[in-house]
């Protein structure tokens, strides 16, 4: 499967902040989401970072409650790992697993055209497994 099939399932929609905002806006936002990471939008187009629950729990434990109030591109993570539609599932998650990120944005021609979560991969890969179970015992059963 491609990233591209697995996008037309859960939609292309991407919650972004800019770089300039305090990290009190981005964690409010994340909260009214219900999500875990936000990609940081700046001057270079696609984007500059992702801010992630991961990042903001890192910096709380480092300076306490005025974190908060620092901007998001002073925690953010800069080196991002970005996919394109185009890339297998499989690889994916290797590449997931082995740099241990859960959010890649997904990139096409400098344009932001999603986010995939390890958790869309993960209720991905289960639903291939469940089609391959289905049709070995499809055919087991001669149906």
């Amino acid at each position: 499967m491609r990233v591209s099939k697995l996008l037309a399932g859960k939609g292309r929609d991407v919650a972004t902040i800019s770089k300039e905002r305090s990290v009190r806006d981005a964690l409010a936002l994340l909260k009214e989401r219900g999500i875990g990471a936000l990609v940081v939008t700046g001057a270079k187009p696609p984007l500059v970072g992702i801010f992630s629950e991961r990042d903001a729990v890192r910096a709380l434990a480092t300076s306490g409650e005025s974190a908060l109030e620092e901007k998001v591109a002073d925690l953010m993570t800069k080196d991002v790992v970005v996919c394109t539609e185009a890339t297998q599932l499989t690889e994916l998650m290797t590449m997931m697993t082995e740099r241990r990120i859960r959010h890649v944005p997904v990139v096409e021609d400098a344009k932001l055209v999603g986010l995939i979560s390890i958790g869309d991969v993960v209720k991905a890969r289960l639903e291939e497994l469940e089609n391959d179970k289905k049709d070995l015992l499809d055919y087991v059963s001669g149906r």
